[in-house]
């Protein structure tokens, strides 16, 4: 058996030439088992070991069973496998034999892995020996660790408590803390109770197992005999070694609590600059009394509680004044908009860092304009801090009322940045601003390095919409590129415009294409209705969490069955330019044609041709010629020649030649209804042909 494999494999050096001597010495067994063969050959004093007779050995490792129980023999097996595997040269394994009487002993192996030159193991060469006296040594030594490890246990666990409470942010946060099962359960307390002073009296936070609340407790004053208000009377910690004690002291709480098998405990005062702010109690149901280490140990812990909780006290309520700012300068309500379900949401960031940093600079806004029309914006201030929810506020009603003065969503956007410019803060703000006339459909929008809108289309399907830009307000005024290019485009009945943040879409290791896409599918899937649909989105935004706010403004055109725009014509005129001025009539007659108006064609193109007329020869610009056809409970046809003068219209007599003069009075003689609209540095004259159907 030893000579076996010896063309291609070698003993160890250091292995001795007449090794079973020196083993039997150590009361060592050894064995040789070939890999190849399967057979594994032991001297006399490993048989001693396994407590086996030579005549029961056939040198077939599977015969040790026997002596080897199931359980131990897997994780032989296991140790001896992986060793093979990983291409280790040696193992070793502590491991329980039966013996012939029946009693189970500790067992030690160690064995040498020879492998020949292409790594293949070939033959373990090894060692048993009885390990019962080393391991029963071993036991008593561990005991004494065990206690030293208790105690370094008790202060490690007081030292993690602090370092966990260092991150709570909340009185809640603290007695989560506190009640985690790797917290204060490890120092062996049952449960805990904790009260706030408040007004001179004591209310419970937090209570001990589920249904041990006692009657009465919930708020209690301090010269109350109870061991919670002792140690804020007292300032100093109430330590209740045995029931009986408990029983004798406290007579009016003992027999409301004798179910829990409370067996001690340790009610601690939470003092703060030498002034009490509440008390802790720990409940045992497994020890009797406290040696002085503990003592200490659990004194230095209520000192941690208390710093823990007066931080949290303070930041919750700097919190409620910093979210009371954020929330005043959001809109209180959003007005209903005629021809729209619109739907607005708002989600702070969750932050682990100062006070102040869980609001931001986010915001939503809806906008009457004049004519019908609607501003919605959607926009971001730099920083999550009070500054920059002020920012946003002042930014907010400025452009706010920018918009309602009428002034092109360019415009809006040019003066919102000067103003944030000239605000004397070093925040910028990206934005987005759409105007909607929701009885054609039409969207004008312009971006200030926001991210794109979406579109929800009738059929459920979401696409993004790709708006020119330019950069962010403050930015821009700073560096002169004030030019904010308009993107157009048509919101059929049905269908519904997503702005948002980018705190719903940027995701950790995602780039923003990704968490557009994101959205979009999440959009895809959502229910139709608008309200609906954005509280789906803010859920999956604070499922997933962030360190960033959410601002989401949700604009869904209704149905067909209110009025509705089929068709939309614009021509630009410039003074001076006959070609322009023929060029719009020339499409005021084609469309009146096209869409069925030929009763009122006259009617129609006289009052076009005055409009555009009167624009071209009281104003120093261009008139913008814009027609629109309704449907609806009526068939319309909508006229709107819009220029860049503030100056409104005015009924004047005809003079002497009779000539001039009669405008106005044309426009009210032949159209239904007319009127006038601020349009930022300029106005638009509208007026209105209701259009007999044809069968």
């Amino acid at each position: 058996m030893a000579d076996r494999g010896a063309s291609t494999l070698s003993l160890p050096d250091d292995w001795p030439a007449h090794p079973d001597p020196i083993l039997a010495l150590n009361r060592m067994g050894s064995f040789d088992w070939d890999l190849d063969t399967g057979l594994m050959q032991m001297d006399a004093q490993a048989h001693e070991v396994f407590d086996v007779r030579p005549d029961e050995y056939d040198e077939r490792p599977e015969t040790l069973s026997k002596r080897v129980p199931p359980g131990e023999a897997r994780r032989l097996d296991t140790v001896v496998s992986q060793a093979l595997k990983d291409g280790s040269e040696n193992y070793g394994a502590y491991f329980r034999i039966r013996g012939r009487d029946g009693t189970l002993r500790w067992t030690h192996t160690q064995g040498y892995i020879r492998r020949d030159d292409t790594g293949r193991p070939r033959r373990i060469i090894g060692i048993v020996r009885d390990a019962t006296q080393e391991l029963r040594e071993s036991d008593a030594r561990r005991d004494q660790a065990a206690q030293d490890e208790a105690r370094r246990e008790q202060t490690s666990v007081v030292e993690l408590t602090t370092a966990a409470l260092a991150h709570a942010r909340t009185v809640q946060d603290v007695i989560d803390v506190l009640k985690d099962t790797h917290g204060l359960v490890h120092l062996g307390a049952t449960s805990l109770v904790m009260g706030l002073v408040e007004a001179g009296r004591i209310r419970l936070v937090a209570e001990g197992p589920v249904d041990s609340f006692v009657p009465g407790t919930r708020i209690t004053r301090i010269d109350e005999p109870y061991p919670m208000s002792e140690a804020v009377r007292t300032l100093g910690p109430c330590f209740i070694e045995s029931p009986q004690e408990f029983a004798e002291r406290y007579p009016l709480l003992w027999p409301h609590i004798t179910d829990l098998d409370i067996t001690s405990a340790a009610y601690l005062p939470l003092i703060v600059q030498a002034r009490p702010i509440g008390a802790i109690g720990l409940l045992y149901s497994d020890r009797y009394g406290f040696t002085p280490e503990e003592r200490n140990i659990l004194v230095a812990l209520g000192s941690s509680i208390a710093q823990s909780l007066q931080r949290a006290m303070f930041f919750e309520q700097e919190m409620d004044l910093a979210q009371g700012l954020q929330q005043a300068m959001l809109p209180r309500t959003i007005p209903s908009v005629p021809g729209a379900d619109v739907a607005v949401r708002y989600r702070a960031a969750s932050f682990g860092g100062p006070v102040g940093r869980d609001i931001g600079g986010d915001w939503y806004d809806l906008i009457p304009l004049p004519g019908g029309r609607v501003g919605a914006v959607i926009g971001d201030v730099q920083g999550h801090d009070t500054h920059a929810a002020a920012v946003m506020g002042q930014l907010r009603i400025v452009l706010r009322a920018y918009a309602a003065e009428g002034h092109p969503p360019a415009t809006v956007m040019a003066r919102a940045s000067v103003f944030l410019h000239e605000l004397d803060t070093d925040r910028s703000a990206t934005c987005l601003y759409a105007e909607a006339d929701l009885s054609t459909g039409v969207l004008q929008m312009v971006r200030a390095g926001h991210i794109d809108p979406l579109v929800r289309h009738t059929d459920g399907s979401c696409r993004r919409v790709t708006v020119p830009g330019g950069l962010p307000l403050g930015l821009s005024a700073e560096f002169g590129r004030l030019e904010y290019p308009v993107g157009t485009i048509e919101l059929d009945p049905g269908e519904t415009l997503l702005l948002c943040t980018d705190g719903l879409v940027e995701q950790p290791g995602a780039d923003l294409d990704d968490g557009m896409r994101t959205l979009s599918a999440l959009v895809d899937t959502g229910p139709d209705d608008v309200r609906d649909l954005a509280d789906r989105l803010i859920d999956v935004a604070a499922e997933r969490g962030g360190d960033d706010d959410v601002a989401l403004l949700l604009l869904r055109r209704r149905g067909p069955d209110h009025p509705q725009s089929g068709r939309r014509l614009q021509q630009h005129v410039a003074p001076g330019d006959p070609a322009a001025l023929t060029g719009a009539r020339h499409m005021i007659r084609t469309a009146v044609a096209a869409w069925g108006a030929e009763d009122r064609a006259d009617e129609i193109e006289l009052v076009a041709d005055e409009l555009i007329t009167n624009a071209l020869m009281h104003t120093e610009g261009s008139a913008v010629v814009t027609l629109r056809a309704f449907t609806g409970s009526r068939r319309r046809l909508r006229v709107e020649v819009e220029d860049s003068s503030s100056a409104l219209p005015r009924r004047r007599e005809a003079g002497e030649s009779g000539v001039s003069g009669r405008g106005l009075l044309l426009v009210e003689l032949l159209t239904d209804v007319w009127g006038v609209e601020a349009r930022g540095g300029g106005k638009a004259v509208w007026c209105e042909f209701v259009v007999p159907d044809h069968d």
